[in-house]
């Protein structure tokens, strides 16, 4: 073999030694960032976990402004938010990843609580019955879903979803942006301790 042939046939396989490398590369990087997002969606360090500091919940706004009237069930029925009861307020979507992720929470905390007649749940998206009627089947959930595609009121404003919002005695007594473990011991005891003073 020539010289010049063994030269080339080296640098060939140097060129795909080097491309299966960078590839390898490649697939440790994103399952560090695919981790890191999943660490981050759930097991945020307790110190950016504001959902149960009620320090840090919204400024006390008058009781009009943080309910929703014009919902709409999935029968169709216009129903507004009761007044009268400790409210869970998700804003969501089918096709937001990170709604997906916290809605198994979301379910085991309305599981805790869907008989209790001092809680209500709503589970809002601008979605139509269309899209998300599927989604509900498919996923097994049994949840108080309803669409709302009026502006929101100023306190319940925002861009991101999730959000959710704890509702108690027209005061946001604790919210959350962005995915949450809503099943979790501070969520139950935030709930509970309101509850006792209804």
């Amino acid at each position: 073999m020539p010289f010049k042939e063994f030269l080339e046939k080296s640098f060939k396989i140097h060129q795909i030694t080097n491309m299966t490398n960078s590839k390898k590369i490649w697939v440790v990087v994103l399952a560090i960032i695919a981790f890191a997002s999943i660490y981050l969606a759930f097991f945020k360090p307790e110190r950016e976990n504001a959902v149960v500091s009620e320090n840090l919940a919204a400024p006390v706004v008058e009781n009009d402004e943080v309910y929703l009237s014009d919902l709409t069930n999935a029968e169709g029925q216009t129903v507004a938010m009761d007044k009268d009861k400790l409210v869970f307020l998700n804003v969501w979507a089918t096709w937001c990843g990170p709604c997906n992720m916290e809605m198994p929470g979301i379910q085991k905390l309305y599981d805790k609580y869907k008989d209790h007649q001092k809680v209500a749940f709503y589970i809002v998206s601008d979605e139509d019955a269309e899209t998300v009627n599927p989604f509900i089947e498919r996923k097994g959930y049994q949840l108080p879903f309803y669409r709302f595609t009026a502006a929101y009121p100023p306190a319940l404003d925002g861009n991101a979803i999730p959000r959710t919002y704890i509702i108690f005695k027209g005061k946001i007594i604790s919210q959350e942006i962005g995915a949450s473990q809503w099943d979790r011991p501070e969520i139950i005891q935030l709930i509970d301790k309101h509850l006792a003073e209804i």
